[in-house]
């Protein structure tokens, strides 16, 4: 559970040092009150919108629905690993476009255990879902996808593959 200390509302600026009728101060001293003051802002927003019993839980359901994704363009292809660990290679499902592919999975824990005293439970149910859009068409009847140890592979052969270009030095005179 994360708590905040409550912060004064006072500003940190403070003169330095006065020099006859002229007051020097840091330089940094208004970025901090303007961070200060965004700060106390966002936190009176969240607070108003999501109380905290429920912003924790907003957090983990935006993380589990967006898993990390690495995505590599090598030429012909595009190469896409997809982090799904703990769900079984049944309950993922990827469709593809000529200009698209969308990644979704829910996976439903079934089994009840009423032996265990329970402290919390968050394995349950899971659900994810990735979308993206991408800059050249791909052979959408071509793709080839393998899930090993938790991460997807996906290969989308493009239909018109772009030549690499090589970098030539050119010379000044």
């Amino acid at each position: 559970m994360v708590t905040r200390k409550e912060k004064k509302n006072t500003l940190a600026m403070k003169p330095r040092k006065k020099v006859d009728d002229i007051t020097v101060r840091d330089p940094y001293d208004l970025w901090n009150d303007m961070d200060r003051m965004f700060g106390n802002l966002r936190a009176q927003f969240e607070d108003l919108f999501w109380p905290i019993s429920q912003r924790n839980e907003l957090v983990d359901d935006i993380m589990s629905r967006n898993p990390p994704m690495d995505i590599a363009d090598l030429g012909d292809k595009y190469e896409m690993h997809v982090e799904l660990p703990g769900i079984p290679k049944d309950d993922i499902n990827v469709e593809v476009t000529p200009n698209s592919i969308e990644i979704y999975a829910e996976h439903e824990e079934s089994q009840e255990n009423k032996d265990k005293n329970w402290l919390r439970r968050e394995r349950s149910n899971m659900s994810v879902y990735r979308s993206l859009e991408l800059p050249e068409e791909i052979k959408s009847d071509n793709v080839d996808a393998e899930f090993k140890d938790g991460i997807l592979t996906v290969v989308l052969p493009k239909v018109e593959p772009k030549p690499k270009h090589k970098s030539s030095k050119v010379s000044i005179k």
